[in-house]
Order: C-alpha cells, then structure tokens, then sequence
C-alpha cells in the first residue's frame, strides 16, 4: 500500500493548483467547453492530482 504524508498531499495539491491557475481564471470568466477541454488537455498531470488526491487522503485516514 503506497502511503503519502499529508505535507506531500497538499504541496502537490498547491502546485497543481498553481500550475492551473490561468486557465481556472478563464474558466471562471467564460466557461466553455472548450476551454474546459483545453485545460484538461495542456495540463494532465495537474488535472490527474487533483481527481486522485481526495480518494488517497479519504484512504490514508482510515
């Protein structure tokens, strides 16, 4: 079982974030489907921690 500390957990949820903060800037102006899709396709591995963080940490807590 791969286990993460919590510091790990959210500085990669930070750089994520950070990484996507642009295009969540234009998404919060003018959504569009898109843009959504454009996002998702120029940064995969930002979108891929932020869908597989909460399942990760909701595991480490058990």
């Amino acid at each position: 079982m791969l286990r993460i500390s919590v510091w790990l957990a959210c500085s990669l949820l930070a750089l994520a974030v950070y990484d996507l903060r642009l295009e969540l800037q234009l998404l919060a102006d003018h959504f569009t489907l898109t843009t959504f899709r454009a996002a998702i396709s120029s940064h995969p591995l930002a979108v891929l921690v932020l869908l597989t963080m909460p399942p990760l940490l909701l595991r480490r807590k058990r």
